[in-house]
């Protein structure tokens, strides 16, 4: 694998300054614990859209959809398709009700209509969903990093995370948004520039992409078979709708960006404006993984140096003997998220490849960043305020943030030494987020849907939910004797089960007892 040239280190150091630097402007501001976690409800609606944009344009997206495309086809790009109806019922009915509520915290509704130990129940929920947020896009850019200095994984997952924690320590919410703006349009651009060198690239160019991909299926969407043991249509347009609705209605780091519009209208242009956007951008990183399959397809001698890095993973996570690359098939799935970070740094000229890494690795910062400074939020908020000090100074407001900023980047750091060996990031993310959404969206919709809903028959909910998702979640439990009682259903059907589960069960409940 070639050696970054100096003008695209230059580049890169040079843009990650600069990100620093926004962080550090913010944080001489004035630094309040208002400003820190919702920057005082000033923003711009297009700012506050380009951040949401920002925040799913992570490098799970440019290193987990790429390689899904690469590895397999473009099923997954149906999750961007479930966008419009979430962003709909998103401005129509959670931005007025968070906004009316006046709350920093997106659970301090729940704590008024269930009690605390819904709060609580989602707080948890959340922080675990945002560990392996975090640890997956440290892990997703730890593959860039690692195909351009050739230094090992985990070395690059703890300097990163380390990094990102003292980063996110200096600026808040609104640097977090200011410099999610900068990286959508870089990273946005840099997507462009990379499918025109693609095209290049590719003998036939765009045509052949085209039909190359046609003649081996992998534009399919996937089967409209209402199968829901596999990876069809519908299981990921309902994975989709159920993880958009929560990432819209109960995630703290979108919450939080309702507070920081300047009104509810602008709040509910910021959430239809990243939906907008990052459909057609979404589609450009699935069209790069099919043209990057087709190129490499035409000229797989060019991907020995990847096969090489792979075996190398495999060697370190298994602690196995060397193995000969010649002695081991990698087929297209072991190559998927490593497809692009290496043709960045082999393919791309000088200049370009440097500010797409510099791009990519201040995104993976930024949307790191958003999750430590939510957390920190939750931690303060909900459990501080809540528990320990009611009605602490600025001075022991700041602290506490600060503090819980670093608690979860050390998490955060550990769960993705942890990934180390996954076969897709983006399949990674998808599982784990889905078993912690699965138990918060149906609690959350019970609460503000059903009315008539005691405190009692929420908590059998809840625990009837936490049972069907650990049925789904944790199969290779139960003995091969007793196989047939094992889920058979797809592992993103965990989000969509979870939540009716807790949510109709709830309702069926609530009315039976009303009859007894």
């Amino acid at each position: 694998m070639k050696e970054l040239p100096g003008t695209d280190l230059i580049i890169i150091f040079l843009y990650i300054g600069t990100i620093v630097a926004i962080g550090i402007y913010f944080a001489f501001r004035g630094e309040t614990s208002t400003r820190f976690v919702s920057a005082g409800g000033v923003l711009p609606a297009w700012a506050v859209g380009l951040s949401i944009f920002g925040t799913y344009l992570s490098s799970n997206t440019y290193i987990g959809v790429t390689g899904k495309a690469y590895a397999e086809d473009w099923n997954s790009f149906v999750f961007s398709l479930s966008l419009p109806i979430a962003a709909w019922i998103a401005s129509k009915y959670f931005v007025p009700f968070y906004r009316r509520s006046g709350n920093i915290s997106a659970y301090a509704h729940m704590e008024t209509r269930f009690g605390p130990w819904a709060r609580i129940y989602m707080d948890i929920c959340y922080l675990m969903t945002q560990l392996a947020r975090m640890g997956s896009i440290m892990f997703g850019v730890s593959l860039v990093l690692n195909a351009l200095t050739g230094y090992q994984i985990p070395y690059i997952i703890l300097l990163m995370g380390t990094l990102v924690t003292v980063y996110t320590l200096l600026g808040g919410i609104e640097a977090v948004i200011w410099t999610d703006v900068i990286q959508s349009i870089v990273l946005t651009v840099g997507a462009i520039l990379i499918v025109v060198f693609i095209c290049v690239d590719v003998e036939g160019g765009f045509l052949e992409i085209l039909r190359t991909g046609m003649e081996h299926n992998k534009f399919s969407l996937g089967s409209l078979k209402l199968n829901f043991t596999q990876s069809t249509f519908w299981v990921v347009m309902l994975y989709g709708i159920f993880i958009n609705l929560n990432n819209f209605g109960i995630d703290q780091s979108f919450i939080q960006r309702y507070h920081t519009a300047q009104s509810d209208r602008s709040a509910a242009q910021s959430v239809w404006m990243a939906a907008k956007l990052y459909i057609p951008v979404s589609l450009l990183f699935f069209f790069i993984g099919t043209g990057l399959w087709v190129h490499y397809h035409q000229h797989p001698e060019l991907l020995k140096p990847v096969e090489a890095q792979y075996l190398n993973e495999k060697e370190l996570k298994s602690d196995t003997k060397p193995v000969e690359s010649t002695a081991v098939e990698v087929g297209d799935e072991e190559i998927g998220d490593r497809v692009l970070p290496f043709y960045m740094v082999d393919r791309l000229p000088v200049g370009v490849t440097g500010i797409l890494i510099a791009a990519l690795f201040a995104a993976a910062m930024s949307s790191v960043d958003s999750s430590l400074n939510s957390s920190a939020t939750i931690l303060w908020s909900d459990i501080y305020k809540r528990y320990i000090n009611q009605e602490p100074d600025e001075k022991k407001s700041m602290l506490v943030l600060k503090i819980s900023t670093v608690l979860w980047g050390i998490l955060g750091t550990l769960v993705a030494l942890a990934l180390i060996g996954v076969k897709s990031v983006l399949d990674a993310w998808w599982q784990l987020s889905g078993i912690f959404a699965g138990g918060m969206l149906g609690l959350f919709l019970l609460g503000l849907i059903a009315k008539t809903v005691s405190n009692l028959v929420a908590k059998i909910s809840v625990l009837i939910g936490i049972m069907v998702i650990c049925w789904m979640t944790f199969p290779q439990y139960i003995p091969e004797a007793h196989a047939y009682l094992r889920s058979p259903f797809h592992a993103n059907m965990i989000v969509v089960i979870g939540t009716l589960s807790i949510f109709l069960s709830g309702i069926l409940i609530s009315n039976l007892w009303k009859r007894s």
